[in-house]
């Protein structure tokens, strides 16, 4: 198994609580973030740009990735024209189509050879990841996230999908190819070993990056340790009440 320190792939996370990001940049092992609509909503952002422009100052000299959320390509453009000035670390997440499955390449191909770093997201296929290197090809740097763990919820394996984008995306000289949505510290060594650029990864799975290469049976007693703790504080108990013989 690849150490920890021996990973070529580059680790964002991926996120929207405020605390959390910071905890994250402190670590240099991180080196960028993505967010998204989602995320912010479960963070509890109510103010789009004020958290956007909190987050820039506060993480400065690290990729970061924003989303437009308009729903129509005019909409879509003004939103990722606006996003671009916040930074030069900004990179613009658009989704591949709009919510009615319009594609939203053509304004992706304009934005990435007018000078905006995007991050076209929501990708799962490999007809979308050509059609996305198609259009980034030649423009400014990008990412193109393909969402593996989403793949991976249906039932197919992943690994042969994203090494194939790997191969595609060498097509385009600025593209990385980010590994989203993954579901356990797994893919971070799978998208590794594939030679993906980028996995971005939610807080709970970063954070096990420590428990790499550490002992098994270590880690069986230490279960087995936290399982009794846990009953023993829930109070459990089989024995059988006490027989009353007065």
């Amino acid at each position: 198994m690849t150490g920890i320190n021996a990973l070529k792939i580059q680790l964002f996370a991926d996120g929207a609580d405020r605390a959390g990001m910071l905890q994250m940049y402190a670590n240099p092992r991180i080196t960028g973030f993505t967010t998204n609509p989602t995320l912010m909503r479960k963070a509890g952002v109510t103010d789009y740009r004020a958290f956007a422009r909190d987050i820039l100052a506060a993480i400065p000299d690290r990729p970061i990735s924003f989303e437009v959320f308009a729903d129509d390509l005019p909409g879509m453009e003004r939103q990722a024209r606006a996003i671009a000035t916040w930074g030069d670390h900004v990179f613009v997440k658009i989704p591949i189509t709009t919510t009615t499955g319009a594609s939203t390449l053509p304004l992706v191909r304009r934005l990435s050879h007018d000078g905006v770093q995007v991050n076209v997201t929501a990708l799962l296929t490999l007809d979308q990841v050509r059609r996305s290197v198609d259009a980034v090809a030649g423009g400014a740097p990008c990412y193109i996230s393909v969402f593996a763990g989403r793949i991976a919820d249906t039932g197919r394996d992943p690994v042969p999908v994203m090494a194939q984008a790997v191969d595609i995306l060498r097509q385009a000289e600025k593209a990385e190819l980010i590994w989203a949505s993954p579901r356990e510290l797994l893919n971070v060594f799978q998208a590794n070993d594939i030679g993906c650029h980028v996995i971005t990864a939610t807080n709970d799975i970063l954070k096990k990056l420590d428990l790499v290469g550490k002992d098994l049976d270590e880690y069986s007693l230490e279960t087995v340790r936290m399982f009794r703790t846990d009953a023993l504080s829930a109070g459990f108990t089989l024995d059988p009440p006490a027989t009353d013989t007065r």
